[in-house]
């Protein structure tokens, strides 16, 4: 089991599906976890809620992380409440799903916002302000691997972050910390079953090895180790955990 007493945790995108189940599972690690959410204080309250019922630590901030200026004071608030960042969880993303010919600049532009730039601009700020020997897991996805059509700004997207973690992990080594990314494949939360019909749902559950999708809990486990001490000699890596569809 991985010890994360007296660590302190952000996870973007918190309040619901992966981000929630992560939160939780650190939290109950020991780390102090802090809640970021978008829009929805009602849902972000519920999970530090469930955490502090169960004798954890969490706190609810709101940051819209298409913003760079709002990354920023969502980590400087973190500093203000618990006095240090030990583990960045980049997880908040949108998921639009169009043919090319049909994609605008703006569904472009929004999915590139909150999916890539966010990550990068937070990666930004844990290298000035989190603590040596810390951890970063960017959320990427198994799409990278595949070629879904409709899926061209997603993947990209997300094909951006692990390029740009890889590059991170270079540059922030020698203040010990690493930097990783986890490429779900599907997963049983809003972002994936929205938009898709139960015969569409089957079809993608067939191409896994275990012929079903995936739930928040096969993934969390693999981000619990990455924050973990034991994973201080992993950083540039990619992990797909996508049970054996790519």
């Amino acid at each position: 089991m991985a010890h994360l007493k007296n660590r302190t945790a952000i996870v973007t995108g918190a309040s619901r599906g992966l981000g929630k189940t992560i939160a939780k599972l650190l939290a109950q690690n020991g780390a102090n976890v802090i809640i970021n959410y978008a829009t929805n204080l009602q849902q972000a309250n519920e999970v530090v809620s469930e955490i502090t019922r169960s004798g954890g630590q969490a706190y609810a901030i709101q940051a819209d992380i298409s913003k760079p200026s709002a990354i920023a004071s969502l980590y400087d608030q973190t500093i203000d409440k618990y006095g240090k960042i030990d583990i960045v969880i980049n997880n908040a993303g949108i998921m639009i799903i169009k043919p090319t010919r049909d994609t605008t600049e703006e569904d472009f532009d929004k999915t590139f916002s909150v999916n890539t730039k966010s990550v990068f601009f937070s990666m930004k700020e844990a290298s000035t302000k989190m603590v040596s020997n810390g951890r970063i897991i960017n959320i990427s996805s198994s799409v990278t691997r595949v070629m879904f059509p409709g899926y061209g700004i997603y993947s990209a997207s997300k094909s951006a972050i692990e390029q740009m973690t890889r590059v991170f992990a270079k540059e922030i080594g020698g203040k010990g910390i690493t930097a990783n990314s986890v490429s779900p494949g599907p997963i049983n939360t809003e972002l994936f079953l929205e938009g898709k019909s139960e015969e569409m749902i089957q079809r993608i559950a067939g191409m896994t090895a275990f012929n079903r999708i995936g739930e928040t809990n096969d993934i969390a486990p693999l981000i619990l180790f990455l924050a973990s001490d034991e994973s201080q000699w992993i950083t540039g890596q990619n992990f797909g955990a996508n049970g054996g569809m790519a």
